[in-house]
Order: C-alpha cells, then sequence, then structure tokens
C-alpha cells in the first residue's frame, strides 16, 4: 500500500471509529474528495482545514435522515502535482466534488483539473486573483486577498502609523497581497518599503537589515507562510530593527504558532475571524465550538473555521441538489453558487466568478498565549499593544 493510500484509509477508518458515524439506513451516501497538506511545508494549516472539514460533515450528517456525506482525503504533501493526482484519483473513485487544498500555487491546478472533469472546487486556502479570472464556472471560495487586505489596512489607519516594510515571499498569493498593500497603502499616503524574496531563502538577516538600517518603519508586515514567518521574526529578534510591531496575514494569528514558538509569537499581530479562546454568538458557531471540543479535545483555530464553513456550505449544496435529483446531471455548481447564509465568518454569498465578495477579517495580537482581536475598533476584544514586540 502506498502511502498515499494509507493516509487515505487511515484517515476514513479513524473518522468511523471515532465519531461512531454509520450512514442512516435508508440514506443516499454521497461520495466527496478532499486534498489537503498534512505533511510538508503548510502541514500546520493543512491538519486544521482536516479538522474543520471533519467537525462539518459530521454536524451535517447528525442533521440528516435522507443524505449522508463521505469523505475520503489524501494528503497532497504541499506538492502540486500530488494535488493533482489526489483529484483524479478521488474523481475516479467516485468523488461528485471536492474540498480543496490550502496555497494558490497548489490550488490553481488541482481545481483546473477538477474542472476539466466536471467536479465542483470549494476552498478556502486561495486568494490568487487569477483563480476567480479563468471562467471555471465549477470553482468556488469562501475568502479573498481582498478581504486580507481591508484587515492591515484598517488597523494602519487606526495606529495612524507612516511607515510599513513589506517582506514578502515571490510565491503568486503572497506577493499578490504584498503588491495590493504597496499600491493601496501609498495612497493613504504610507511610507511603503517592499522586500521580496525568493521562498528557497532561510537566512532572513540581510532584509531585516534593510528594514533597520534604510526604511526605518513603524511596522513589519509579512506576506508569506509559516515556515517564513518564523524565519523573519527570528532575524528581527536578533537584529531588533527599530519597528512598533511585527504583523502578517494567513494562519499567523492561531494558537498553534503560540504554542510551536512561544518565544517569537509574543505581541505579534495577524488577520483573524476570531479571539482565542473562542466566544461564540450564533447557534451554529457554538456547536461547531462544542462539536470540534469533543473530537479533538482542544479549541478551534482560523483555519478550522475557515474549513468548518466551506464544507458547511458544500454540504448544504450536496443536499439540495440530491433533493433536486440533478447531483449527477451538473446542477451542483448551480447549487453552490445559490448560496446566501450567515456564518462564523460573515455572510456567505457567491458572485458570478465563485468569489465571496463579503469576506473580511479583525487582525488578533498574540498575547501569552491568547489572540486578542485588536482591530477594527468595532471588534476589538483588547487594546492593542502598540509599541508591542516579541523582544
Amino acid at each position: 500500500m502506498t502511502r498515499r493510500n494509507f493516509l487515505t484509509s487511515t484517515l476514513i477508518a479513524g473518522f468511523a471509529a471515532s465519531f461512531a458515524w454509520s450512514p442512516v439506513a435508508s440514506a443516499e451516501e454521497i461520495q466527496v474528495g478532499s486534498h489537503m497538506p498534512l505533511t510538508g511545508s503548510l502541514a500546520r494549516s493543512g491538519q486544521s482545514f482536516r479538522e474543520g472539514m471533519l467537525v462539518a460533515v459530521k454536524m451535517y450528517n447528525d442533521s440528516q435522515t435522507k443524505h449522508q456525506i463521505k469523505v475520503t482525503l489524501i494528503d497532497d504533501e504541499t506538492q502540486p502535482a500530488k494535488a493533482v493526482g489526489a483529484v483524479e484519483k478521488l474523481a475516479s473513485d467516485g468523488a461528485v466534488a471536492i474540498l480543496g487544498g490550502y496555497g494558490s500555487n497548489i490550488v490553481g491546478p488541482a481545481s483546473d483539473t477538477a474542472n476539466r472533469l466536471g467536479k465542483v472546487y470549494i476552498t478556502a486556502g486561495a486568494v490568487s486573483e487569477e483563480l476567480v479570472q479563468r471562467g471555471n464556472k465549477n470553482f468556488f471560495r469562501i475568502n479573498n486577498n481582498a478581504g486580507y487586505l481591508r484587515g492591515f489596512e484598517g488597523m494602519v489607519e487606526e495606529l495612524k502609523a507612516q511607515s510599513v516594510s513589506i517582506v514578502a515571499s515571490t510565491r503568486e498569493a503572497p506577493m499578490l497581497l504584498a503588491k495590493g498593500l504597496e499600491e493601496s497603502l501609498a495612497k493613504k499616503n504610507v511610507k511603503v518599503t517592499l522586500h521580496p524574496f525568493d521562498p528557497a531563502i532561510t537566512d532572513f538577516k540581510p532584509i531585516i537589515n534593510k528594514v533597520k538600517l534604510q526604511d526605518k518603519s513603524e511596522i513589519i508586515f509579512m506576506s508569506a507562510y509559516e515556515n517564513d514567518y518564523v524565519g523573519i521574526i527570528r532575524a528581527a529578534k536578533v537584529l531588533k530593527p527599530g519597528v512598533k510591531l511585527i504583523s502578517g496575514a494567513w494562519s499567523l494569528a492561531i494558537p498553534k504558532m503560540y504554542q510551536d514558538f512561544p518565544d517569537l509569537m509574543q505581541n505579534v499581530v495577524g488577520t483573524t475571524p476570531l479571539p482565542y479562546p473562542v466566544d461564540m454568538k450564533d447557534a451554529e458557531g457554538q456547536a461547531f465550538v462544542a462539536a470540534f471540543k469533543t473530537m479533538f479535545n482542544k479549541d478551534i483555530d482560523y483555519a478550522a473555521t475557515l474549513s468548518f464553513v466551506k464544507t458547511m456550505v458544500l454540504c448544504e449544496a450536496l443536499g439540495r441538489a440530491a433533493d433536486a435529483g440533478t447531483l449527477k446531471t451538473g446542477g451542483l455548481a448551480d447549487e453552490v453558487r445559490k448560496t446566501k447564509r450567515s456564518s462564523v465568518l460573515g455572510p456567505i454569498a457567491f458572485n458570478e466568478t465563485g468569489d465571496n465578495p463579503n469576506f473580511t477579517l479583525a487582525m488578533g495580537q498574540h498575547r501569552e498565549g491568547k489572540i486578542v482581536l485588536v482591530s477594527p475598533a468595532e471588534q476589538a476584544t483588547g487594546k492593542i499593544a502598540y509599541p508591542g514586540l516579541p523582544w
């Protein structure tokens, strides 16, 4: 048995054993596929995506007597070619839709493959604008670049910061965010210096030295991924540039980052929809928190929440298409496109490109293992530590 198939089989077995799940005798079983980075450089986010997905499927199945969703998950190992192969395998095994992975460079080719095979593909882990400019009518996502832009821009405005250094990976999605921030902040008369870096580098001291000696900025913004964050902050901790704040984007303001790197994360700010510990106000959110705690014996985080929402959206659309008898005749994409619902991430609705224009995020600051919402002011659960640094 290959490693990929071993992981898939193990997941299905664990899913059934852990959740004591079995289809209702008369229920229709609907096959869904998923690929996520359970190993590789984005594994931390992939594992959280997996957990949020499984909770959503469990909650949906428990609420149904007519339909039961069965998910087969394949580890794409943070590699685009493995993700493409996973989609092809899942489709050939009968999956009617694909719950997508993490990273625009992975989601892009994987969703192209799903479209070629006539399968709906939904993700919460890819923000490249090109993904919604391909004319792919089977592609949907609940988050986008604009939501991350609004979160950081709003914080800079509230802090009245006059200068920002952006340290950005040249990968597609991070550079898209960096360029967008460079342009929008410049229009607000904020001095912006962009420092692109090759994803292969691990020594960030030369860049941070430029920030220290040349930029002399108030804020460092990291447009990158998990391992990059660690390298950038480590370099900053050694060189100690005269900044007042270190901030970043996706998968930074999550409990796991503080648990793994407590010496680096204190006072660091990242985009997030929720504080930690979580305080949910609506019934679905409270049910999600309770189910997640029961299944995994821990609290939810940002990535798991994204995955939970996208999975619930797909499950509900699958049920509607099955009821209408259009599930096997191309009706699923139409049902996803009809989605109009509230969620723990705010309103969810898709435009003609498959994007969710309602998406927006707050900014959360790591504080001794907690995440405090510090911007925008109307959503804040505490005052930002500013200046506030990890050293």
